[in-house]
């Protein structure tokens, strides 16, 4: 049940005010089961959700996985074809595939024998009229397989949308395709390449939001991360708002040579002049993005219940000589230090979990230098917990702080990302 006097149209008008009145979601965001359920539709489903890495379907075979509860299924074709759909049968709904793993072409159900092809077709109903009578003459097959969910891939990640009403991937992910595409080029996408060995997975037991707001933000750095402090500080990390759906953090501090002499080949498209620049933004709602000229990570959030979320991450190279032995040592050697940065994460987000039990804390304040996007974030949840009337519009224009180096809206509204 819904925490009792927490009303979206009411409850969340402190989110809507200037950074510096603000104040944070409030603590049924993070603790209340109903509300994970509400986001599932109101924020998830509506939304282009970062659902698995495409590298973790081989050719012919199915992955089933678990979105806040919803079966999903994904499936490679020979012909290379990815498709995601609902993992239940169309007979009598019950899961159809429980594991990953390669195919002839067909997916059989478990009950009662019904058989799809891997595009989704049924094409065979053993027995639909009795002992030995597969077919039916008013029985068509046509319309009763399994249920598509519209999908797109990028960047090697597999990306859903559940309600089918979202914009056109490249129209709703416009800003984060075109600042990719500045630093790696056209052609950075294509030279991505990973590994087995270069994958960190975990679980936290936090809301899913807090480890996005915690990514969010360089702030704490120095308590934290005290050694990637000194070599990367807080005073050269900066925020900024990519667009509506996406913010991050971006620093000049990033060095490509700091590798013993053995430097990873770079994406060729970078501009030598940007070397330095290393952006860490979120694709709202759950995909965590690490771009620098020589290597990127991806940590895909998946919320496992109120408060438990699981963060699957990739680091990707450039180009198949990356995995030359001579670059073993240096790809470990990274492996470990973002590895130790993730998983220093986790005590502070799960304090700030445990603290959302307090009623002494009613949602905290932000800093107006170091929480751009941490508020950001916050009115970005808050408009898609009121009614969808709310839902955000189009990309507001935002502009450099030449202050604290964040991106911010020219027009002086109390509402100065354009959520209301």
């Amino acid at each position: 049940m819904l925490t009792r006097n927490f009303r979206p149209s009411e409850s969340l008008d402190s989110v809507f005010l200037p950074i510096e009145k603000a104040s944070g979601l409030p603590n049924p965001c993070y603790t209340d089961t109903a509300l994970f359920d509400l986001e599932r539709s109101q924020v998830m489903a509506c939304n282009w959700v970062a659902i698995a890495f495409e590298n973790a379907l081989q050719d012919n075979s199915v992955h089933p996985i678990d979105f806040m509860g919803i079966p999903i299924l994904l499936t490679r074709s020979r012909h290379d074809q990815v498709r995601v759909f609902h993992n239940v049968c169309s007979h009598r709904g019950m899961r159809l595939v429980s594991e990953s793993r390669k195919i002839s072409g067909l997916i059989t159900c478990q009950y009662h024998a019904w058989t799809y092809s891997v595009s989704g077709d049924l094409v065979s109903t053993p027995n639909i009229g009795g002992i030995g009578i597969n077919t039916l003459p008013d029985f068509e097959c046509s319309g009763k397989g399994l249920k598509e969910i519209r999908s797109h891939i990028w960047m090697g990640v597999i990306f859903i949308n559940l309600d089918g009403q979202a914009p056109a991937f490249e129209q709703a992910q416009r800003p984060a395709i075109q600042r990719t595409n500045e630093l790696i080029g056209k052609s950075g996408e294509r030279e991505m390449r990973t590994s087995r060995e270069d994958r960190v997975d975990m679980v936290v037991n936090c809301n899913w939001k807090l480890v996005v707001e915690n990514y969010l933000e360089a702030y704490h750095l120095p308590v934290i991360h005290p050694a990637l402090n000194c070599y990367s500080p807080l005073k050269e990390h900066h925020c900024r708002i990519y667009g509506q759906n996406m913010a991050g953090q971006w620093t000049t501090t990033f060095d490509p040579k700091l590798d013993d002499g053995n430097h990873l080949p770079m994406f060729p498209d970078w501009d030598p002049e940007m070397l330095m620049i290393g952006e860490y933004p979120v694709i709202y709602p759950n995909l965590l993005m690490g771009i620098q000229a020589n290597h990127i990570f991806l940590g895909i959030l998946y919320p496992l219940d109120v408060d438990r979320t699981r963060e699957e991450f990739q680091i990707f190279y450039c180009r198949d000589e990356s995995f030359d032995k001579s670059y073993d040592k240096v790809r470990a050697d990274n492996l470990s230090t973002w590895s130790n940065v993730f998983q220093e994460d986790v005590e502070p987000c799960e304090r700030m979990q445990a603290g959302r039990q307090s009623p002494g804390y009613t949602g905290g304040s932000f800093s107006p230098a170091l929480d751009v996007c941490a508020h950001h974030f916050h009115q970005w949840i808050a408009s898609h917990y009121r009614a969808k009337s709310d839902t955000p519009g189009n990309d507001p224009k935002f502009h450099q702080d030449s202050v604290n180096g964040s991106v911010r809206d020219t027009a002086k509204t109390p509402d100065p990302y354009g959520f209301r």
